[in-house]
């Protein structure tokens, strides 16, 4: 039995060529509900998202994540927008918090057409001077750790094939 939400689930790939076209208002308001309303720990909502559209500010964002691997390319593929969670250490749950929040925006994205590829170094990015002077730009003030980046964007590439999954995925007891 399959319904359309678990067709979707199924479906989506992680995209890495992007087209510089922006994603509509629509679309963007649409993924962001579907994040938050991720489950959280207790219902506290330990993360925050931050919606980056400007191309400085992405393409600072862009620079920052790739001192990380110690690399000038673009680790987000060209995406024009990137939502970045983020998540209150201060609770236990904060790292489950934050993935699922990414969870629900990849999924969401692509049930309405928009491509997308979570991107690591978050941490390491906002853990940084750079990336702690942009927190307190943005006025983000408390404990909070990145989580991930959430890429989005038209893909610029064919689809790609789900990869084989894995012998002994489910260990039934």
């Amino acid at each position: 039995m399959e319904n359309e939400v678990l067709k979707l689930l199924k479906e989506r790939r992680s995209i890495r060529n992007f087209k510089s076209e922006q994603i509509k208002k629509e679309e963007l308001e649409a993924i962001l509900e579907a994040g938050i309303y991720a489950p959280t720990g207790g219902g506290r909502q330990s993360p925050i998202v931050v919606v980056v559209q400007d191309k400085e500010t992405r393409d600072k964002l862009s620079s920052l994540n790739a001192a990380v691997m110690g690399s000038d390319s673009d680790p987000f593929y060209g995406a024009p927008t990137v939502i970045v969670v983020l998540a209150d250490k201060t609770r236990t749950t904060y790292k489950e918090d934050g993935s699922l929040v990414m969870g629900n925006l990849l999924n969401a994205a692509h049930s309405i057409g928009v491509d997308s590829c979570w991107i690591h170094r978050a941490k390491e990015v906002f853990e940084g001077e750079e990336g702690k002077a942009l927190l307190n730009k943005w006025g983000i003030e408390g404990d909070y750790e990145g989580i991930g980046n959430c890429i989005l964007g038209y893909r610029n590439c064919e689809y790609p094939d789900p990869a084989p999954r894995k012998e002994n995925y489910i260990i039934r007891v």
